[in-house]
């Protein structure tokens, strides 16, 4: 084996350095992020010891960044984003001009030019992809609507962000013995003798990434979902798990050669078009575990190029920046957000999830760098601000979480008295939004039942129609708007929050059904239940031994396995043919097996 193993030696101190850090961090009660950004700065070439491949670490990072788009893909199908498109667009376009006018600002008073400046603001408008999800997932917000503006509005950023590392280049040469250095509008100059100009690069950009849209949108929605089909159909999981890594990195890869689009667009819209087919749920979790890897690699290569000298050189214009991107830039998002008539709560998340900055960040500013407008000394304020904000992100939700009650019940004395009647009709509407999110139930003796997917709405419906009182617990805005329209009682959050569980009087409560997939929030919901309400049934599901003895230590008094359920069933037919038990209806209406819903809602 050689001596020199970059690749291996970056690999290995990357994720065994970052996992210390990181479950050190998680014991101290913060983000692991902040332990793996710490780790790169521990292998960066600032610190003294080992020092990782600089080179190397970037790029294994960006394919973290390709599969976590693919996954934020098959999450978000393109309704989904059409459905937000009236205020993901103009809200994401008037945010980045005003962090960008910002960031203008600060560069010009450090006297650089407007070049530079311009590509300073730029870096500071644009939100870290792999922040905002992990952020939204961590808080179970990716599905909801304010989940869907958010990504959507992210989408829109990195678009702006495709164009202008197209346009900043070509505005570098201009005037300048290079000429532009767009390849399309390059060749046609070269060919024809025509001059494209700034124009002409803007217009080829366009037709590049409609044409790729284009592409994905009649031809990748038939081939991908039916190449997965044919894939699943040879039964073979290693094949399935290569196929969706192909797919993801080959569109991605394929995108950035031939179209021009960013990696990472190009590997949203492969997940977006495969998220039409039925496997998507199962592609998902086939990518995460390599997803998860990735991603902590990118943080580690952010961190390497953190030089903490900056931080003694440069402290006003560092507080400076850092305020631009965790007040400026998520001020606008909130008071554009309130502006297009969106609850308090919404505007709240969007702000959060808008205040830090992260990858396209750094491939401005090493453009910027590269080409001679944007001083060593922006780019460096650029990477110590990312790596400030992404470690302040978390407490930035927090404190939104903490002044989100105070905001609506100021919005909803402002409209207490209308003075029109326009006035009135949103008096009407948005007090009621308040009133069913900060209003603890008042039943008493009931049932409550967390998340209402597959499994809980079956519960639900037999609890409905048994005429047992209950309360469902749910962060879907979807969902909860279809439970309100059925008459079902809805406490909107995050049932592993205390303040959640006591809205839904846990301590009055008889029964708790914890019904989400998830066994790690599933074990800290049982074990709030159980130290709030000792005496209280608490009901779970499972999806391995595992997960049955996990839920049980931290107080679940039943946990239904869903395999051996399922298994159960077929037994129980089976017994009917070969040993003749007493035969029983085969299907209900909804054309599920009886045997399987009939006995008892706890075998969902």
């Amino acid at each position: 084996m050689p001596e020199a193993t970059p690749l291996i030696s970056t690999i290995v101190g990357g994720l065994v350095l970052a996992f210390i850090l990181g479950a050190l961090a998680n014991r101290l009660k913060m983000p692991p992020l902040v332990g793996y950004l710490i780790a790169g700065v521990l292998v960066g070439p600032y610190t003294p010891g080992y020092v990782a491949d600089q080179n190397l670490a970037p790029e294994l990072a960006e394919i973290g960044v390709i599969l976590l788009m693919f996954g934020v893909g098959l999450h978000f199908s393109l309704k989904d984003l059409l459905s937000v498109r009236g205020i993901a667009v103009p809200g994401a376009i008037v945010q980045i001009g005003f962090a960008t006018l910002l960031g203008w600002g600060l560069g010009a008073m450090m006297g650089w030019s407007t070049g530079g400046s311009l590509v300073f603001g730029l870096a500071l408008s644009v939100a870290s992809t792999v922040v905002l999800l992990k952020a939204l997932q961590e808080r179970r917000l990716i599905e909801t609507e304010r989940g869907k503006i958010a990504v959507g509005w992210l989408i829109v950023e990195d678009l702006a962000m495709v164009l202008a590392l197209v346009l900043i280049p070509a505005a570098a040469s201009i005037g300048s013995e290079q000429g532009t250095v767009e390849p399309l509008s390059a060749a046609i100059n070269r060919i024809f003798g025509l001059d494209m100009g700034i124009g002409g690069i803007i217009g080829m950009t366009l037709v590049k990434v409609a044409l790729f849209v284009g592409v994905m949108l009649v031809f990748g929605r038939r081939l991908i979902p039916w190449t997965m089909h044919r894939i699943a159909h040879t039964g073979s999981r290693e094949l399935f798990r290569l196929g969706v890594l192909a797919i993801a990195l080959g569109v991605a890869f394929g995108a950035a050669k031939l179209f021009g689009v960013s990696i990472a667009l190009g590997a949203f819209f492969a997940g977006m078009v495969l998220a039409e087919s039925e496997l998507s749920h199962r592609a998902a979790q086939e990518s995460l575990p390599l997803r998860d890897a990735f991603a902590v690699l990118f943080f580690v290569s952010v961190g390497m190029l953190f030089d903490p000298n900056i931080l003694v050189e440069q402290p006003i214009p560092l507080l400076a920046t850092v305020f631009i991107i965790v007040i400026g830039k998520s001020l606008a998002a909130f008071l554009i957000v309130l502006l297009f008539r969106k609850p308090v709560g919404t505007a709240l998340t969007i702000s959060a999830s808008l205040g830090q900055i992260g990858e396209f960040s750094f491939i401005l500013a090493a453009l910027g760098v590269a080409l001679g407008l944007l001083p060593e000394e922006g780019r460096d304020l650029i990477l110590a601000g990312a790596i400030i904000s992404i470690i302040l992100n978390p407490l930035l939700f927090y404190v939104c979480d903490k002044i989100r009650p105070l905001l609506e019940a100021k919005r909803e004395e402002h409209h207490a008295e209308p003075t029109t009647a326009e006035a009135a009709s949103e008096a009407t509407e948005e007090p009621l939004i308040v009133q069913d999110e900060v209003h603890a139930t008042k039943l008493s003796g009931h049932a409550i039942l967390v998340g209402y997917g597959r499994v809980g709405s079956i519960v639900g419906q037999n609890l409905k129609s048994s005429g047992t009182p209950f309360v469902v617990i749910e962060d879907s805005d979807n969902r909860i708007t279809a439970l309100r329209e059925q008459g079902i009682e809805v406490v909107s959050g995050n049932a592993v929050t205390r303040e959640v569980l006591d809205l839904a009087n846990l301590q009055g409560a008889r029964s708790l059904v914890i019904a989400i997939p998830n066994a790690f929030e599933a074990c800290r919901v049982a074990e709030q239940g159980r130290a709030v309400n000792p005496g209280v049934l608490i009901v779970a599901r499972a999806h391995s031994d595992a997960e049955v003895e996990e839920l049980k230590q931290y107080g679940a008094d039943t946990v239904i396995m869903g395999e051996r359920e399922i298994a159960m069933g077929m037994l129980d037919r089976l017994s009917q043919v070969h040993h003749d038990s007493a035969p029983y209806e085969v299907e209900t209406e909804a054309g599920i097996s009886a045997a399987e819903e009939t006995p008892s809602p706890e075998k969902q």
